[in-house]
């Protein structure tokens, strides 16, 4: 039963069996939870009633969960946002903290992962290091990811930065990215 006490959870994901899931879920945690499938409807609804906690996807649909993280943490500075992604980098989520984002997960993560996230407030000196360097595939899509980054997503000016074609730049960025 949700009730005005009940803490305030905004999900935006354009993936709407994961935002069922985590509805139901965060539901039965006592989360009073509203789902958007884009980046305006995010930020109709946060408008509406500006939520204390958000879960951001990085892609949804054409737009960038970084620029939701932008308008989201406009509204609110003090909103525990979380980032949870399929397409994670280096370079979006050093984006992604510096826009406002307390963590970074990668799919799938389960609830009380998330859960942890959202009060998860100091760095973590303890994180196991890599035993060894990133693969050529892996490095790939970091770098993609990088140029793309400093280009404001902009795949056009990106393309034309790495010399390549607007549609190759786009295959490959619509590949999941290698784990190693």
């Amino acid at each position: 039963m949700m009730t005005e006490d009940n803490p305030s959870l905004l999900i935006v994901d354009d993936d709407e069996v994961l935002c069922q899931v985590l509805q139901r879920a965060l539901q039965k945690r006592e989360f009073d939870v509203r789902v958007a499938h884009s980046q305006q409807q995010a930020l109709q609804l946060a408008q509406q009633q500006i939520p204390e906690f958000a879960i951001v996807d990085l892609r949804i649909d054409r737009d960038s969960g970084l620029n939701v993280i932008k308008d989201l943490h406009a509204l609110n500075a003090d909103m525990r946002i979380v980032v949870l992604t399929g397409y994670a980098s280096i370079s979006t989520a050093v984006e992604a903290i510096k826009l406002g984002a307390i963590h970074y997960l990668t799919k799938p993560a389960g609830i009380d992962e998330i859960l942890q996230a959202f009060y998860h407030d100091e760095g973590n000196a303890d994180v196991e290091l890599q035993a060894r360097p990133m693969s050529a595939k892996r490095m790939e899509w970091e770098h993609l990811q990088k140029v793309l980054s400093d280009h404001g997503g902009n795949i056009s000016a990106a393309a034309r930065a790495m010399g390549m074609h607007r549609r190759t730049l786009q295959r490959k960025l619509a590949k999941k990215p290698v784990r190693e």
